[in-house]
């Protein structure tokens, strides 16, 4: 089958820098593209051919209607376009307008970071497990200032743990916040890429933001909040069940950590692999499994993370996480290479 998009003005804008967007549409959906003097031909299987016009007509009707996307706002969608059918490019355009993040648009870039904030308004507890660079504490913060913004909560607590990883807390100078602090600076650095920098300022001093180390979470119980646990892996498993019973009413929970960087001393048992394990099927509850495909960082991090994997693979030291799972599961317990 060959399909014909008449070329209009502005049409060139979708092809990307070097046309990596045409090339992603052909890989994505098995097709080849030529440009002629009038039109943009498409040909190969059926199928295939409609999605790939459907997407070119909702990427025109959008730019004739007033709606500018960027190169790489184009290249984000794609990736989620030619892997999930029921998308639209219309849809992915909206639900950034739709959450209000503050300051920041931000879109999905990945089919599993798409997944993951839709698993997050769906659920009360979500945990999200991935390599450095997925987005999974990015996203997290994003939908707790959407939620704080639009009134569904009245305050987000933002907590990991303080585990040295080859340092000691002790020797740093200062005090106990000035010596906490450096672990939580991630955390920060998402607030104040969302919210004006004096709204987060009188937010902490009002404690409508919180950020804290897990031990400081201990005896509470959180309503009406927005909590998020980062760095799980380096939570014991102690740890790790006081901060799931801290949870109160109208409250949501995003839990996220990475399996192959954990910095507890030798002996101590993973709370985030235990609750893996206990809250298996648990109703409420949401797993998120990202890859080193979601890594939105510089494409060297892709690189990496795979690698790392694969070493862990032939030497029995890791354990393979790139799982692209179904809402509500989590990993079998010897998966196999490549699954």
């Amino acid at each position: 089958m060959k399909a014909r998009v008449p070329l209009i003005r502005g049409l060139e804008s979708f092809f990307g820098t070097r046309d990596e967007n045409i090339r992603l549409l052909e890989s994505g959906l098995s097709v080849t593209t030529r440009l002629t003097h009038d039109a943009f031909e498409i040909d190969g299987d059926d199928a295939q051919v409609a999605r790939a016009e459907q997407i070119i007509k909702e990427y025109v009707a959008l730019m004739e209607g007033g709606t500018k996307l960027s190169g790489e706002d184009v290249n984000s969608f794609l990736k989620i376009l030619v892997s999930d059918s029921t998308a639209s490019l219309k849809m992915l355009s909206d639900s950034g307008k739709s959450r209000n993040f503050g300051k920041k648009r931000i879109n999905p870039k990945t089919p599993n970071q798409r997944a993951y904030l839709d698993m997050i308004e769906r659920n009360d507890l979500v945990f999200g497990i991935g390599p450095a660079g997925t987005g999974k504490t990015y996203l997290a913060v994003a939908m707790a200032v959407s939620a704080l913004l639009n009134k569904q909560v009245t305050r987000i607590i933002l907590t990991r743990p303080a585990v040295e990883a080859g340092e000691r807390l002790g020797f740093l100078p200062g005090t106990l916040q000035e010596k906490i602090d450096p672990y939580l600076r991630p955390l920060y650095d998402a607030l104040f890429d969302m919210l004006d920098t004096e709204r987060v300022e009188k937010s902490l001093e009002r404690n409508v933001i919180e950020v804290a180390p897990l031990a400081f979470m201990r005896g509470r119980t959180l309503n009406d909040s927005f909590i998020i646990l980062d760095e799980a892996q380096n939570c014991t498993a102690e740890q790790m069940k006081m901060f799931l019973t801290r949870q109160g009413f109208n409250s949501k929970m995003v839990v996220t950590g990475d399996l192959t960087q954990i910095d507890l001393p030798p002996g101590r048992r993973c709370g985030l692999s235990e609750a893996l394990e206990v809250l298996r099927g648990l109703e409420g509850a949401g797993f998120l499994y990202f890859d080193e495909r979601d890594v939105v960082r510089n494409p060297l991090v892709q690189r990496i993370v795979k690698a790392y994997e694969k070493f862990g693979e032939q030497n029995g030291t890791g354990r393979q996480l790139s799982l692209k799972l179904a809402d509500g599961q989590v990993p079998p317990e010897e998966p196999k290479p490549g699954a």
